[in-house]
């Protein structure tokens, strides 16, 4: 029943865009284009500030480039058997990483894709940036998702399959120390936002959670390589739709 309710929640969430000063409702069916997405990361680039630079050293210094889907996103590549639990997809501002993950959400949510899934829980950046107090994870989902305040039994969220979403890395106020933050293994337990999170990127808190973390290239070196299983990089349009594009059969709509 939890799960249902989430699911209807996150469905009325993610199924319109708000665009403009006005905020004008848009259904996300009618404009969403699929992104070219590749596994691996581009090398060298350190300077967001130049869009061509980044985009043209995009297309020549990458270390890997397979392209991937969507809803694949966690799926190991061909000849890979390790099991994807974080991944880091980098991309400039502008480029569609917050679509891709509400296109993502509504997926799951209208039952189409990841189905293995029990919870999806998206968890802004932004919005982690005003907790000043201090937190249990549990509690912490609970503000967010009320919910999961049906389940009595905190323990019984930590067994099921879960993703939680970061989602802008780059507008974190967080220290994120790895090496100094306390160690968290109780989801009960109330801690700084800041060691929730490292606790919970490193697995301690819920091993067998899959995490998808967000993030403007300059800002993704804050989480240690190590802890990151798989790193994508929204490289923009995919070559179909640069081309239809081209010919004026789709209006791009950014966000």
């Amino acid at each position: 029943r939890v799960k249902a309710n989430l699911k209807a929640r996150m469905k009325s969430r993610c199924e319109h865009l708000f665009e403009g000063i006005s905020r004008n409702e848009t259904p996300l069916k009618n404009i969403y284009t699929e992104l070219y997405i590749t596994a691996g990361e581009t090398e060298g680039v350190c300077n967001e500030r130049e869009v061509l630079q980044i985009e043209t050293a995009s297309r020549t210094c990458t270390s890997e480039d397979t392209p991937i889907n969507c809803s694949d996103i966690f799926k190991h590549l061909p000849g890979q058997n390790r099991i994807i639990t974080t991944v880091m997809t980098k991309g400039i501002a502008g480029i569609g990483k917050t679509v891709t993950v509400q296109k993502f959400i509504l997926d799951w949510a209208e039952g189409k894709a990841n189905q293995h899934l029990d919870f999806i829980f998206l968890l802004p950046i932004r919005e982690l940036n005003l907790f000043k107090k201090q937190s249990s994870l549990h509690s912490l989902l609970c503000g967010f998702y009320h919910e999961l305040g049906d389940i009595e039994d905190a323990n019984r969220i930590a067994g099921c399959q879960v993703l939680f979403i970061f989602d802008g890395l780059d507008e974190s106020r967080f220290a994120l120390d790895f090496n100094q933050n306390e160690t968290l293994f109780d989801i009960a337990e109330e801690a700084p936002i800041d060691v929730l999170l490292t606790n919970l990127i490193k697995g301690n808190l819920s091993p067998r959670a899959s995490l998808w973390i967000t993030s403007r290239p300059a800002a993704a070196n804050k989480i240690p390589r190590k802890n990151i299983t798989k790193m994508t990089e929204v490289r923009g349009l995919s070559n179909w739709n640069i081309t239809e594009k081209l010919c004026g059969v789709v209006a791009p709509v950014w966000i």
